[in-house]
């Protein structure tokens, strides 16, 4: 799994999204044992944060340290430093397991394996992710074009799946059908452009080039964000498979 997301992992867990409180609902209502859940790729914690109110244990890994640093704290949240593919977690431990906006950084099959391993029979994946916002009819045609011309050589061969809306990844699991969801967020647009800039493919030019895209499309968005606060929506990309 690459780590893109080590450095600045402060701004990470500022300025990224959060989830709607009705997919924490629905999985409340999937799960039939709420003992022990894994947040595998965990970040910042903002799943395991969630998560740890409804569970006994949550088991939250990543293979940045310097999120985990990050991450918020909780009694009944363990962390520790593991890839996707293999952990020390014992057979049949789990009762869900979660990945937060990080599956397609993964070897598939080999997390599948692991996944197969440490859950319980009944027990639920359910893969998580967002791609990019929409905010208006004036600024959304400014973020198209930076996302797919300005930074769009230097995103991972992976970013593919988030664009597919995580319908082409593999998942081999009787999936279970569920409403769609979207996650709405009031941003400022200083916030909004700390948001583009924890994106890896602007880190990606930074490295390559020396210098920040997100700069050539300020002053145009800045002419065009008329109100303090605009309502910026994602569209939640979702799965959720029994596992046994």
């Amino acid at each position: 799994m690459k780590d893109n997301f080590s450095k600045q992992s402060d701004k990470y867990f500022k300025f990224r999204t959060g989830y709607p409180a009705e997919l924490f609902t629905l999985i409340g209502k999937l799960t039939r044992s709420k003992i022990n859940c894994w947040d595998c790729a965990t970040g910042n914690g903002q799943l395991a944060g969630e998560l740890s109110g409804s569970f006994e244990n949550v088991y939250a890994t990543d293979i940045s340290s310097n999120q985990i640093s990050q991450a918020f704290k909780s009694t009944n949240i363990h962390y520790s430093v593991q890839p996707a593919e293999q952990t020390n977690f014992e057979d049949d431990l789990f009762d869900l397991v979660v990945v937060g906006q990080a599956i397609h950084w993964f070897e598939f099959e080999k997390f599948y394996s692991e996944v197969r391993r440490t859950c319980k029979p009944g027990a639920l994946l359910i893969v998580i992710g967002y791609g990019n916002p929409k905010i208006d009819p004036n600024i959304d045609p400014v973020l198209d074009h930076f996302y797919k011309n300005i930074v769009g050589p230097f995103w991972d061969t992976e970013r593919k799946y988030i664009d597919e809306e995580y319908k082409t990844i593999p998942f081999p699991f009787e999936e279970i059908k569920h409403t769609e969801f979207s996650i709405t967020c009031d941003w400022t647009l200083e916030h909004f452009i700390e948001y583009i800039n924890t994106w890896s493919g602007v880190k990606h030019y930074i490295n390559r080039n020396g210098v920040n895209p997100v700069n050539e499309v300020n002053d145009i968005l800045k002419s065009k964000w008329h109100k303090k606060i605009k309502k910026v929506e994602f569209s939640l990309l979702l799965r959720i498979g029994k596992v046994k």
